[in-house]
């Protein structure tokens, strides 16, 4: 800081008088008047070094007051300057943990809409399921006649129901001529399906292992089929709709049981009647006849 200006001190005339006159003899009264004018100079001069040097010393501790409070707000700023980089920081790693929530939140959120939608499915799935055993505990009470005389059986088999009538009940051996007994039950299970809306049935007729060669069944597949087809016949005139009925031969190859002695044998030939499911009811449904439209 620069420090103020201090006038300089003139002297007084009477003094470069005296000095010019230094070599000249003066009057008493003259030398006391230049005398006192000295001394009053004189104290005039030090009474302005004095005001000076206390107007230096006063600005000199200005000076290192202003200095300390520099020094003091420069300690401060730099403290300033840290706590805002550490905010800036805080900011930052805020600022990604909010990305990561998020991203976190729209993860959350598509993964709950496909648990919502996998509800749906599920309660779909078990609607179905339910509707299902519905029909099979249904079908078992219909039946409960012929099942308790044990003409009929009712099986579950590969996620269908089956009605299952051994074909010595039926037919006799090698024969698809249908007997009179076999033929009473056939329209009694006809008319009890017939009550069964909205659902098709496809009659199966399955042999045991021992071959046959006729002129009229030259295999198990003849056979079958011409059995199977003599029911679906017997069942249409006691009253079924033809529309719902199909026939199909497997012969021996789906055994129930394998063909090593004549019970085993006698429980593979058989009639069975399949309850063909509704795929229109069956969770994708939709979907995949969209694909199929697609694809067509």
């Amino acid at each position: 800081m620069r420090l103020p200006h201090v006038p300089a001190v003139k002297v007084p005339v009477a003094l470069v008088s005296l000095a010019l006159l230094s070599g000249c003899v003066v009057s008493k009264k003259k030398y006391d008047a230049l005398e006192a004018e000295l001394a009053r100079t004189q104290a005039q001069m030090e009474a302005t070094v004095a005001e000076r040097d206390q107007t230096i010393s006063t600005l000199e501790a200005s000076v290192a007051a202003e200095q300390k409070v520099v020094a003091q707000l420069g300690g401060e700023i730099a403290a300033l300057e840290a706590d805002l980089e550490a905010r800036r920081a805080e900011l930052e790693a805020l600022q990604g943990e909010k990305a990561a929530l998020l991203k976190d939140r729209s993860r959350l959120k598509a993964s709950v809409e496909e648990m919502e939608q996998a509800l749906v499915e599920l309660a779909a799935r078990k609607a179905a399921a339910d509707k299902r055993l519905a029909e099979y505990q249904g079908l078992l009470e219909r039946f409960k006649g012929l099942i308790d005389a044990g003409k009929l059986s009712v099986r579950i088999v590969d996620g269908q129901m089956v009605l299952e009538l051994a074909t010595d009940i039926l037919f006799e051996s090698g024969s698809a001529e249908l007997s009179a007994d076999g033929q009473a039950a056939l329209t009694e299970v006809a008319g009890l399906l017939s009550g069964i809306p909205e659902r098709r049935f496809q009659v199966a007729g399955h042999t045991d292992d021992v071959p046959i060669k006729t002129a009229k069944y030259p295999s198990n597949w003849e056979l079958a089929s011409a059995r199977a087809t003599v029911v679906v016949k017997t069942m249409v005139d006691g009253g079924l709709s033809p529309e719902r009925l199909s026939a199909a031969s497997f012969s021996e190859f789906q055994p129930r049981v394998p063909n090593d002695t004549k019970e085993s044998r006698a429980m593979n030939r058989r009639i069975e009647i399949i309850v063909v499911p509704d795929l229109s009811q069956l969770p994708g449904f939709d979907e995949l006849q969209a694909l199929e439209k697609d694809g067509g």
